[in-house]
């Protein structure tokens, strides 16, 4: 299943949290036309590599769906990020 929903937490100086709640399905309509100029970017750079341009489309299929579930943190100081992919 493809990712519905991606949360962005981060921690604010006075140490209470920010949420972000962030659509993926209206922002990738939205992005739609770079996704397609990003999509024929990638064949001509699979072709002039001599890569199977279906096989590297396959792999980012198959990472995309493997994000839900996905969460890492990062911590440094007082600054505190954490994304959650559901």
């Amino acid at each position: 299943m493809i990712p519905q929903l991606v949360t962005v937490r981060r921690r604010r100086p006075d140490g209470r949290w920010r949420r972000l709640y962030v659509p993926v399905l209206p922002v990738a309509l939205v992005l739609s036309p770079l996704l397609l100029l990003a999509v024929v970017g990638g064949v001509v750079a699979c072709l002039a590599t001599q890569v199977s341009p279906v096989g590297a489309l396959r792999g980012a299929g198959q990472l995309l769906w493997a994000l839900p579930g996905t969460r890492f943190e990062i911590d440094q100081g007082r600054t505190a990020v954490l994304v959650s992919i559901r």
